[in-house]
């Protein structure tokens, strides 16, 4: 799936290469630095940590507590194949959402290693907004950068040269682009 938060055209334009390199290679690194941004941004999403299931009713436990409601639909991903899907919430607790599922068997309650994830839909549109879009261009730009020349180098907090460009200032360049729109969860640590 090609990125949207920057585009080939625009990379390209960016660092000025015109048609030197191929477009998996320039692609990756757009699709690299939205993962990055990605990661950053506030979704409605949170891990799932365990399940368990009945032969009608599936529950997956969130790491935190969640704000899904009963008759919203979600998107489970990575919890199994009888967890996963599009699935409408018929029952809600702080760390726990249940759906209605149609299992030959039941299934006690597992930790999930490594963890799940669930979705709730996400109002707002990050490949639409200008800031998003720029930091992820930014963010792509050193990747490229730090690819064709690594000793290139970047600046530390103590201002002194550093020759890894995609060390901790990486996301503290971009930091005031996104502000915003950061997770609360993506700050810790």
């Amino acid at each position: 799936m090609p990125a949207t938060y920057v585009t080939e055209a625009e990379l390209r334009s960016a660092l000025g290469i015109g048609a030197l390199y191929s477009s998996a290679v320039v692609e990756e690194v757009c699709q690299a630095a939205e993962n990055i941004v990605k990661a950053k941004l506030w979704f409605n999403k949170y891990s799932v940590v365990a399940h368990e299931s009945t032969t009608s009713v599936a529950t997956i436990y969130t790491e935190v507590p969640h704000d899904f409601i009963v008759g919203q639909t979600i998107t489970v991903e990575n919890a199994g194949a009888k967890y996963n899907g599009s699935k409408t919430v018929t029952e809600v607790g702080t760390y726990y959402v249940k759906y209605a599922v149609n299992n030959a068997t039941a299934e006690v309650k597992n930790a999930l290693v490594p963890w799940g994830a669930v979705y709730g839909t996400t109002h707002i549109d990050y490949e639409a907004l200008p800031e998003v879009n720029q930091a992820t261009l930014m963010i792509a730009v050193d990747i490229w950068q730090a690819r064709q020349a690594s000793n290139a180098g970047g600046i530390s907090p103590d201002f002194q040269p550093s020759p890894y460009r995609m060390g901790n200032t990486l996301m503290a360049r971009v930091r005031g682009l996104l502000a915003d729109h950061l997770a609360p969860g993506g700050q810790v640590g």
